[in-house]
């Protein structure tokens, strides 16, 4: 890591600093969309009434952050928008050239955007992920890296998963995943696994059961993830992309149980696959309704206070926190 990019990590680390109320989005793909090309180019050009999937830019993402009183988003690459195929040293060139848009974009927003880093150890092989964890860390400076088992087809706990963690720690960042019951892929198994194996340091599991599945195929995972957070404090989840009334029993669940887990949760939107407008107008609508006298849980009765807290920590003050923490540790270990 060189001397200009350890000032800007500390200069962010700085800013973050700022005793403060955050509001974040912890859960945001974002493309370079100069340089798109084919049926990718085509879906972000076109003017159709669907937004799930097309890709979005930096300007397009502050724009909904600001109609949606969102002060940061945590950013990583669109899978869906880097291209694949059967060579993995093109896959591995597509994969850093969407890692280092990431970065460019959140140095020209460097208030706004949060970057965090993405590897693919079955499209790139092992060695061409490694180097693209090498690259995200020491050259980018990303505090997170994350890998998409279910997007690109690979057991989350498989043994080049496991030799790409070990990388991403020995480097001084954080793994993520994500998590979902889209496929077979991610069970709950292999999060704990993976979590187990990094003991105490922290995993970022993206989803907290849900991902692209449909209701009925999310409910066992996510009831299995809500108590995996609770008997692995390592692991941080940021909801996004799940059914709001799962979303509701893992806020209910975690305050009430206290820390750590209260802390290690944070709400996102998944875009752009989701609305931040409409999930931000959610995620407040709920807190809200936690702290109102005629909810239906009788355990939130007299309890408003300490749903207050947990709310500032849910809507962004803990994935600021993990954030933060990444960037020291990453400036202390490069």
């Amino acid at each position: 890591m060189n001397a200009e990019l350890r000032t800007e990590l500390r200069k962010r680390l700085n800013y973050l600093s700022t005793p403060r109320d955050w509001v974040v989005d912890a859960d945001c793909h974002l493309t370079d969309t100069t340089n798109l090309s084919g049926p990718i180019l085509e879906k972000y050009r076109s003017q159709n009434n669907y937004y799930h999937g097309r890709p979005i830019n930096a300007a397009e993402l502050i724009a909904e952050m600001d109609m949606a009183a969102v002060d940061l988003a945590l950013i990583w690459q669109n899978p869906a928008a880097t291209p694949v195929t059967g060579d993995m040293d093109a896959n591995t060139a597509a994969l850093l050239a969407a890692n280092r848009a990431i970065a460019d974009s959140a140095n020209r927003y460097d208030t706004r955007l949060l970057p965090a880093g993405w590897t693919d150890p079955r499209n790139c092989g092992l060695e061409g992920a490694m180097h693209v964890v090498e690259v995200c860390v020491r050259e980018l400076g990303f505090p997170v890296v994350k890998l998409n088992p279910a997007q690109n087809a690979y057991p989350l706990d498989s043994d080049p998963v496991i030799a790409v963690v070990d990388h991403i720690l020995k480097l001084g960042a954080i793994p993520a995943f994500h998590f979902g019951a889209d496929t077979g892929y991610t069970p709950a198994s292999a999060l704990a696994r993976v979590a187990r194996h990094c003991g105490s340091q922290r995993v970022v599991a993206v989803h907290m059961g849900g991902g692209g599945a449909s209701y009925p195929d999310q409910e066992a995972l996510c009831q299995e993830a809500r108590l995996l957070g609770l008997e692995l404090p390592n692991i941080f989840y940021i909801q996004s992309a799940k059914r709001d009334t799962h979303c509701e029993s893992d806020f209910i669940t975690y305050t009430l149980h206290g820390a750590p887990a209260v802390n290690n949760i944070a709400i996102g939107s998944d875009a752009p696959y989701g609305r931040m407008s409409w999930n931000f107008g959610g995620y407040r609508a709920l807190f809200a309704s936690l702290r109102d006298p005629r909810h239906p849980d009788e355990r939130l009765r007299g309890r408003a206070e300490i749903f207050t807290r947990a709310e500032r920590g849910f809507m962004g003050n803990n994935v600021v926190k993990l954030y933060t923490s990444a960037l020291e540790n990453l400036l202390k270990t490069s």
